[in-house]
C-alpha cells in the first residue's frame, strides 16, 4: 500500500496537478486579501464630503481593483500552462513565429484592444465617473460599472445599457454630473392670444417658487455683486394657435429635475383653470367638395340674376 502511494506521488501528473492546486489556491487568497483593502479603501472614500473627489477615486479604485483581479488569474493560468511538458518548446516555437501570429491576433483582437484602451483613457481623464448621470444619443441614465470592455449604464426606467468603451469614447456625452450637480432645467406651456401674458407668467414663477425641489442659486456678476437665480419666464414663440411659454428654474441634482417638472406643469395647469387662463388647442376648419361645388353654384346663379 505504502509502495503504490509513493508510486502516485512520484506520478509526474500527480505533482503538475498538486501544484496547479496550490497555485490557483495562492492566485484566490491574494485576490481575497486585495479586495479586503480595496473595500476598505472604498469605504475611507466614501465618507469624503467632497462629492467630485469621491466619485473620482472610487471609479478608479474599482478600476485598478478589476485590473489586478485579471492580472493575478492570468499569472496563475501561465504558471500553469508552463508546467505542462512541453509547453516551453512549443512557445518558443510560438515565438519564432511571432510575426504572422502577431497580424492574426491583432486583426482578432482588434476591437477587445481598443475597448481596454479606451476604458483606461476613460479612467485617466475622467469624463465621467461611477455614479454621474449622463445622456447618451437618446438615453439618460447613471453610470453603474466601469469595467475595462464596457460600462454599463443604469436608465431611469430601471434599464441596464451595456456599451463599450471604444463607442462611449467616440460618442457625444452631456454629463449632468460633471463639476456641479445644480440643474437649470425647463417646462413650456402654451396660453391662448385672449390670455394675460403677464398674469400667465406670475402664475408660473409662483407655482415654481412654491416647489420644494426648486432652488435659487446666488451667483457673483461682474461687478461682485451678489445675484439670485430666480425661476423666469420667457416668451418663446408666437405659434400658429398659442403664445408658447418657457419657465427656467434651478434643481439641486438632476434626478429631480424630470419629477419636478411634471409636478409643476400639473399645479400651473390648475392654477391656469382657476384664474382664467385658457390654454388653446389646434382649431381646424374641415370643408367637404360638395360644399365648394354648390357655394359654387349658388354664386354663379346670383351672379345670373344680377344680369
Amino acid at each position: 500500500m505504502a509502495t503504490n502511494l509513493e508510486t502516485i506521488l512520484q506520478n509526474e501528473y500527480v505533482h503538475m496537478i498538486i501544484r496547479t492546486i496550490i497555485i490557483l489556491m495562492i492566485a484566490i487568497i491574494v485576490n481575497y486579501i486585495l479586495r479586503i483593502h480595496f473595500n476598505r479603501i472604498l469605504k475611507k472614500i466614501s465618507v469624503k464630503k467632497l462629492t467630485e473627489e469621491k466619485k473620482l477615486k472610487q471609479t478608479r479604485v474599482n478600476f485598478l481593483k478589476m485590473v489586478i483581479t485579471y492580472l493575478i488569474f492570468l499569472s496563475a493560468m501561465i504558471a500553469i500552462l508552463f508546467q505542462i511538458p512541453g509547453f516551453k518548446t512549443f512557445s518558443i516555437s510560438l515565438l519564432a513565429g511571432a510575426g504572422i501570429l502577431a497580424i492574426i491576433i491583432g486583426f482578432a483582437a482588434q476591437k477587445t484592444l481598443s475597448n481596454i484602451i479606451s476604458g483606461i483613457s476613460i479612467v485617466l481623464f475622467a469624463p465621467f465617473r461611477i455614479g454621474d448621470r449622463l445622456k447618451i444619443g437618446n438615453d439618460l441614465g447613471d453610470v453603474e460599472d466601469l469595467t475595462l470592455r464596457h460600462t454599463i449604464i443604469k436608465t431611469w426606467d430601471n434599464r441596464r445599457i451595456i456599451i463599450p468603451n471604444s463607442v462611449l469614447s467616440e460618442k457625444e456625452i452631456i454629463n449632468y454630473s460633471l463639476k456641479e450637480e445644480k440643474l437649470l432645467w425647463t417646462i413650456d406651456m402654451g396660453i391662448s392670444y385672449d390670455s394675460d401674458i403677464d398674469k400667465a407668467k406670475n402664475i408660473m414663477i409662483e407655482e415654481a417658487k412654491k416647489h420644494p425641489d426648486v432652488i435659487i442659486p446666488e451667483t457673483k456678476n461682474e461687478k461682485g455683486e451678489i445675484e439670485k437665480k430666480n425661476p423666469h419666464v420667457n416668451v418663446t414663440e408666437c405659434g400658429d394657435f398659442a403664445v408658447n411659454l418657457r419657465l427656467y428654474f434651478w434643481v439641486e441634482t438632476p434626478n429631480k429635475a424630470w419629477g419636478t417638472g411634471f409636478d409643476l406643469i400639473e399645479s400651473i395647469k390648475k392654477e391656469f383653470d382657476k384664474q382664467g387662463i385658457e390654454i388653446p388647442f389646434p382649431y381646424r376648419t374641415i370643408v367637404y367638395k360638395k360644399d365648394l361645388e354648390k357655394e359654387k353654384k349658388e354664386k354663379k346663379e346670383k351672379k345670373e340674376k344680377n344680369r
